[in-house]
């Protein structure tokens, strides 16, 4: 119920641009961090919550039918099955909402930023100074692949269940 009550109002909220959000964001809370955090929040938000939604409306009603004859409670239900049961979904829109984060606060800071990765681009853009611009993109891959690499460390640690007969994990 609460899925596809919420569902729409998330999507619509998803369908603005968040660069048309950053603007905004600058006025609201001045030039510096707040708005590029923000900006990578909003970003990030919608994949994660999709998916841990996902995560949680998959659950077996069997698996909760038999809890709840059980006598567990709603809550109980949630706490040992759906949340379980949503951290795979949970650990895979992390590990994509991280490198959109990073789209997120570099437009952020290349609009309004007195310092950052971004500004740092732009104004090495704005005097052609080529193999800076270069640099602070290699700078965004590789903090881009180490946080990566560290989700899908704590997701393995966290949902090894989850895997069983994958060779990989």
């Amino acid at each position: 119920a609460i899925y596809s009550g919420l569902y729409p109002i998330l999507v619509g909220f998803n369908s603005i641009p968040k660069v048309a959000v950053v603007p905004v964001l600058i006025l609201w809370f001045g030039i510096g961090e707040v708005p590029a955090v923000l900006t990578a929040f909003l970003i990030s938000f919608f994949p994660i919550v999709v998916n841990v939604a996902t995560g949680l409306a998959t659950t077996e009603p069997e698996l909760e039918d038999v809890l709840r004859a059980l006598g567990a409670s709603k809550l109980d239900v949630m706490r040992k099955v759906g949340i379980p049961r949503s951290l795979p979904y949970f650990f895979g829109s992390l590990k994509v909402a991280i490198t959109l984060a990073f789209v997120g606060a570099v437009v952020s800071e290349t609009v309004g930023a007195n310092k950052g990765i971004g500004k740092l681009m732009l104004d090495a853009q704005a005097g052609f100074q080529v193999p800076i611009v270069f640099a602070g993109l290699l700078v965004l891959a590789v903090l881009g692949i180490v946080l990566y690499a560290a989700t899908a460390a704590i997701e393995s640690r966290f949902t090894r269940w989850a895997f069983r007969g994958q060779a990989n994990r």
